[in-house]
């Protein structure tokens, strides 16, 4: 169990801080690329046009992509829900993927949710208020007095501001602080004849993800952190808004972006730190897709070999979003990361942005 000095809220001494568990959470329901296909042909094939259609056959039919999870008790569901219906469900699936990965990170270290003094909650595919975070507290059983924060508008990056938030938090307050990040992609789904969403039906899924936070030297040392905005791309990744409902904006041009942006904050990273590339044991990258994993691969310069769990991830859940780099982590870790192990998570999304955070397995 938990120590004393962790269940008191103690303010925080200037020492490390550490990931002491990471947890994964993902709906039941999974479907394959040919089946969610096949799906998607007949519930629109009076609507798309042929060439929209011969794209959802190339797009879905690439290997990449074995299956995805789906927060839906059954799939058609997303194609005809309202708009009330679709945040309704984005609250219900949002705070029990999120509620399940926070349980599970706590119950691997033995601290009971009562014992957490700050929980950071991330999301960018749906918005309540007050943030989802408050419903979590509750449903785990939180002190009232548990500081929470929900941060929004990252994207598929969010996942490492989140911890950027998390350990500062800490630092200050003490004990025991979760970043979570839960994402509900099939609640912003749309179709048209429009390559990005063509593109989005393809290669998102549902997930959540938790990471506990202490100052115990378990697990992996969070040793430094850096971020890279590119806001004259903006228009390349993000949400744009129609009729009061999310539709996903993506260019085809950004591969090369996002490798552009990662290679820079993997150099401000390195360089803060005083190590090289070849000093990198394990590379946790968001998925993305096979031509951003490529892209990024070629402009950071990572060798391939390194890459095999960001690859199995994309395989079996796709693009999550934000949750999806502590996904690889995890795929790691169940693999067995030696200790001393200098690892690197790397993310990019929305803004356009790309994020990165080095740790040390203790």
């Amino acid at each position: 169990m938990i120590d004393a000095r962790f269940t008191k809220g103690e303010p925080a001494s200037p020492g490390a801080v550490y990931v002491a568990s990471v947890a994964l959470a993902v709906p039941e329901f999974s479907a394959t690329q040919s089946y969610a296909a096949e799906l998607v042909r007949q519930r629109f094939k009076e609507t798309l046009t042929p060439r929209s259609l011969g794209l959802i056959r190339a797009t879905f039919e690439h290997p990449a992509i074995e299956k995805r999870h789906f927060a839906v008790d059954a799939p058609a569901r997303i194609f005809d829900e309202t708009v009330d219906e679709r945040v309704a469900r984005f609250t219900e699936e949002s705070v029990e993927l999120a509620g399940r990965a926070v349980l599970s990170a706590l119950e691997k270290v033995g601290v009971s949710p009562w014992q957490v003094s700050g929980l950071v909650l991330n999301t960018c595919t749906g918005y309540i208020c007050p943030g989802i975070s408050t419903y979590v507290a509750q449903r785990l059983g939180m002190r009232p007095s548990t500081r929470l924060y929900d941060l929004v508008g990252s994207g598929c990056g969010g996942a490492i501001p989140n911890l950027q938030v998390a350990e500062s938090m800490l630092r200050t307050i003490g004990g025991v602080v979760v970043s979570v990040s839960v994402e509900i992609c099939s609640a912003a789904f749309q179709m048209g004849n429009d390559l990005s969403l063509i593109l989005s039906n393809a290669l998102f899924g549902d997930g959540a993800a938790a990471a506990v936070l202490w100052q115990k030297p378990v697990g992996f040392e969070l040793t430094a952190s850096a971020g890279r905005y590119v806001p004259e791309e903006r228009e390349a990744i993000r949400f744009i808004h129609k009729g009061g409902q999310l539709h996903n904006q993506l260019s085809t041009d950004l591969p090369g972006l996002v490798a552009r942006a990662a290679a820079e904050v993997v150099d401000d990273l390195l360089d803060s730190a005083s190590l090289e590339k070849e000093d990198i044991g394990a590379w946790a990258l968001h998925t993305g897709g096979e031509k951003i994993i490529n892209a990024v691969r070629d402009q950071v310069g990572i060798p391939e070999e390194l890459l095999w769990a960001t690859r199995r991830v994309l395989s079996q859940y796709g693009n999550m979003s934000s949750p999806t780099v502590w996904f690889v982590l995890e795929e790691m870790m169940q693999k067995g990361i030696p200790a001393g192990t200098w690892c690197v998570l790397l993310a990019y999304g929305a803004g356009l942005s790309a994020h990165a955070y080095l740790l040390r397995k203790t």
